[in-house]
């Protein structure tokens, strides 16, 4: 993602323009790197998210809810003492740095005027927000405090005079003129990259839009400096001061690039060249584009967060239930040889005459096989011809009665990988976090999840809504997402002469297309049965086999798991997910 010097330069301008001479009127801290102050401006509340994440640093203002502390954090308190009721003077940008200045003023306790400065200082694992008292330039305290131990180049800690971050030789890019462009080429290494060439050199650039600068003047990313001939060079620089005037005349149009499946390929203040525009979305106002980038981003961290140990639990089970597996087919194995121990019993009891106390073996006729005329018995020496038959008839019916035993087994184990294997494709399904907690749900009411202690009988919370699809012939397909979904679209939800898809012998979701009292016509049927191979265990195989009968036919066996159903009068459909056009079928929120 690029939360860049150029972004920066769009959330100040806006930010200037919204919260200029607003008065802070609460601070929260929902977060160890991440605060949300609350300005009052022109009769309207605006929240202020500061992130000094590591991973995801960014300030901006948003429209959505985070969940606070019952207890504030210290950094919290002390902005809240130094802060609330004080107004906004400035809000500056030092340069085209991803360092902003907020000036804040009012009066102190004796009714002298003071200023304090928020500093924030958006640079990956190195961003920090720090408090700041104006006239004497001390830093008051930071939300990460780093001392010399942390870094050789510059200590952020209480009582320390504030110093910005260096500048790492970068140039401003609004200075730079077509000689000194051409003198900073000079300099650089020449097998440097033409991308890496813009972004190392020149501030506030990222790679994304270095490589954009170096498509607009179609130079390929990959050429070096020494490759390039003057002309090419100019190319370069008007693409480069092209996106600059941009910057200077504040021509800012907050795009985000994303696919159909929700993929975000990029953000930006303005429409990028390099990627298809049919992806692109406008958005009103550089915070309305960063709130919803970043409060997704969020999201799927959290989800994936929280799912990954819920992933764990089912494939850890799994893992256990196939080694069983594997032991009882072992065992399984074993018996299906219990009719030679029938044999030798048999054998031996019919020759006890001839056979001599204390053999270790012996070989006898074996009438039960033309082909194989004698046959070898081991025998216990410590045992009697008589009790060595007895033993071989008690291991044959034990391995007899076992073989039904093992059989169970077997289906119980296999049925249940089945299901676990059912909660994996749920789990790479969710998006909301009321499904995965659908899915913990019935985890933890099915055994798989211990309880938490002292705490109240699960409640089943909002209720989660199947992915609802257009067929090209405006016939309405619905998808679950999850075994309580898929539960409620096939016992609930479908009528008896609506269709039933699901993949063929493998975990997926339940699809179900609504007859609307006619016929389906085979076009809707193959993309119904799309669906349901994208939404199974194999969807990254090429080919994947898909059951469908009418509803009617399909049935929930009693006391079965979520999703568990039996059905018949099916017929089977082969989908090959390279080469189907999925653009048919329309996604309806």
């Amino acid at each position: 993602m690029s939360y860049d010097g150029i972004v920066t330069k769009a959330v100040v301008n806006e930010l200037n323009t919204l919260l200029k001479d607003g008065r802070i009127d609460k601070v929260y801290q929902p977060e160890k790197d991440e605060v949300i102050i609350q300005i009052y401006n022109n009769g309207t509340n605006y929240k202020l998210l500061i992130s000094a994440s590591s991973t995801y640093p960014r300030m901006y203002i948003t429209n959505n809810t985070y969940k606070n502390p019952v207890s504030a954090p210290a950094y919290c308190m002390l902005l809240r003492k130094n802060l609330q009721g004080l107004r906004i003077s400035s809000i500056e940008q030092h340069l085209l740095d991803r360092v902003v200045i907020i000036t804040v003023s009012g009066k102190d306790e004796l009714g002298y005027q003071e200023y304090k400065q928020i500093v924030v200082e958006i640079m990956g694992k190195y961003s920090n927000i720090i408090l700041v008292d104006k006239s004497s330039n001390k830093v008051i305290d930071a939300i990460k405090r780093v001392n010399k131990d942390m870094s050789r180049v510059r200590e952020v800690l209480p009582g320390l005079e504030y110093t910005l971050p260096p500048l790492n030789d970068k140039i401003d890019p609004r200075d730079v003129d077509l000689n000194l462009f051409k003198e900073i080429i000079d300099k650089n290494n020449k097998n440097l990259r033409v991308d890496k060439f813009l972004y190392q050199n020149f501030l506030g650039l990222s790679p994304l839009i270095s490589k954009e600068i170096c498509m607009r003047s179609n130079i390929f990313i990959d050429r070096t400096l020494l490759s390039l001939a003057d002309i090419e060079i100019l190319a370069i620089y008007n693409a480069f001061i092209d996106v600059i005037n941009k910057v200077n005349n504040n021509e800012f149009l907050p795009t985000a690039n994303i696919e159909k499946d929700g993929k975000v390929n990029y953000f930006y203040v303005f429409p990028l060249a390099q990627f298809n525009a049919a992806n692109d979305i406008y958005f009103e106002s550089v915070s309305k584009l960063l709130d919803f980038i970043y409060y997704k981003i969020d999201k799927d961290d959290r989800i994936k967060q929280k799912s990954s140990s819920i992933r764990k639990i089912v494939e850890n089970r799994i893992e256990k239930l196939e080694y069983k597996l594997s032991k009882i087919q072992e065992e399984l194995l074993e018996s299906t040889e219990r009719e030679k121990y029938k044999i030798y019993a048999d054998l031996i009891q019919s020759n006890i005459h001839i056979i001599p106390k204390g053999a270790a073996i012996v070989k006898l006729s074996n009438f039960y096989d033309a082909e194989q005329k004698t046959i070898e018995i081991p025998l216990d020496v410590k045992l009697s011809p008589a009790a060595n038959a007895q033993k071989y008839y008690k291991k044959y019916a034990k391995l007899k009665a076992a073989s039904k035993i093992l059989k169970e087994q077997i289906a119980e184990a296999q049925n249940e990988i089945f299901y676990l294997e059912s909660i994996i494709v749920s789990l790479n399904l969710v998006n909301e976090f009321d499904e995965l907690e659908e899915i913990k749900d019935e985890l933890t009411k099915n055994g798989y999840i211990k309880k938490p202690s002292g705490k109240k009988k699960i409640e089943n919370g909002k209720k989660t809504k199947p992915l609802h699809y257009l067929s090209s012939d405006g016939f309405d397909i619905y998808v679950g997402k999850n075994n309580k979904q898929n539960e409620y679209l096939t016992t609930r939800f479908a009528k008896k002469d609506d269709l039933w898809f699901h993949a063929k012998n493998i975990p997926g979701s339940h699809v179900i297309v609504k007859a609307q009292n006619s016929e389906i016509p085979e076009s809707t049927i193959i993309e119904a049965a799309y669906l349901a191979a994208l939404f199974s265990k194999n969807n990254m195989e090429r080919k994947v086999d898909v059951d469908f009968t009418k509803r009617v036919f399909v049935k929930k066996p009693k006391d079965t798991k979520y999703g568990f159903v039996n059905y018949d009068n099916f017929k089977t459909i082969t989908i090959d997910l390279n080469e189907f056009d999925a653009t048919k079928i329309r996604k309806i929120d």
